[in-house]
């Protein structure tokens, strides 16, 4: 795997929009943070496609992909933070220069349909990506929990997933080592095969799932997909974390009710990431532990930036 470097006060972090557009008042929350990342002592390169909206629903996939290729090959730029999520960044996967992005490697963050995009960059790459708060985010969160997260991973480099109040469940207890990958359960699930697939073998998956998108029946959609394309056959552990219907019914339920007594992998579920206010940084190819017997049940075990 390669890690990115650290990022230092008085850096250039490259902000683009890689999904949906940035609506008219989505681009005065970009300038919020914007005005608050500059505040704290960074400076912000907005890539030249971040307003555009040439189809009408996003900018073209070339587009796009042309600001995130830009973004890894300006070596002003050391850190690429994804301004908002949507529904398409998939299609950027054929516009995109690997063999560029892995001679310039650097922090790539976001969360939600970015997903797509990180996992899909670390499987064809080897860098080391970041499921964390998505850039507008400095300026809309409730609280400062996932700002705190992010500096503490990209500045400080500290391995410390969450924070030590956090509260874990143990679903199935066991002990697993393994690299993590993960993020949005609907995009993950489209990531298990065909073309643009990634390797689950010996991995700590990570899934969360947005309730008002998701009703249970689609979820347990989705994850029998993967276990019908043999995912759960190959990973370490899974991760849950947060997932919220006004049924009430939980992703653990759901999971468990997916996975029943067929798997003997350990599973833990947390509210410290997902579509929720509280989002620690988990890097997606850096090794892992899960220890159901620990009060910590999971932690990084290598460094994911030098």
């Amino acid at each position: 795997m390669i890690k990115p470097v650290k990022l230092k006060l008085g850096d250039t972090i490259g902000v683009c929009a890689l999904s949906d557009p940035l609506m008219e008042e989505e681009i005065q929350e970009l300038e919020d943070a914007k005005k608050k990342a500059e505040e704290m002592g960074f400076k912000i390169k907005l890539s030249k496609n971040i307003f555009s909206n040439t189809n009408g629903y996003s900018a073209t996939a070339k587009e796009r992909a042309d600001d995130l290729n830009a973004l890894f090959k300006d070596t002003d730029v050391k850190m690429i933070w994804c301004a908002q999520g949507g529904e398409n960044s998939n299609s950027l996967f054929e516009y995109l220069d690997y063999e560029m992005i892995k001679n310039n490697p650097k922090i790539i963050c976001g969360y939600s349909d970015i997903t797509s995009i990180t996992n899909i960059i670390s499987a064809k790459t080897g860098l080391v990506t970041f499921s964390g708060m998505n850039f507008k985010g400095i300026a809309t969160a409730e609280t400062d929990y996932s700002l705190k997260e992010a500096l503490k991973r990209f500045v400080d480099g500290n391995l410390e997933l969450g924070i030590k109040e956090d509260k874990y469940e143990c679903l199935k207890a066991g002990f697993a080592e393994g690299e993590l990958i993960g993020g949005n359960l609907s995009l993950i699930k489209n990531l298990t095969c065909g073309k643009y697939s990634v390797d689950f073998t010996d991995k700590i998956v990570f899934l969360e799932e947005l309730g008002i998108e998701a009703m249970p029946a689609l979820v347990s959609n989705y994850l029998y997909f993967m276990k019908q394309n043999g995912v759960f056959n190959k990973i370490k552990g899974l991760w849950l974390g947060n997932y919220e219907h006004e049924s009430g019914i939980s992703l653990e339920k759901i999971v468990l009710d997916t996975i029943g007594e067929e798997y003997t992998f350990p599973i833990i579920k947390s509210n410290n990431f997902g579509h929720i206010d509280t989002k620690t940084v988990i890097p997606i190819g850096v090794k892992a532990k899960i220890d159901t017997s620990a009060e910590i049940k999971i932690q990084l075990i290598e460094n994911c930036v030098n």
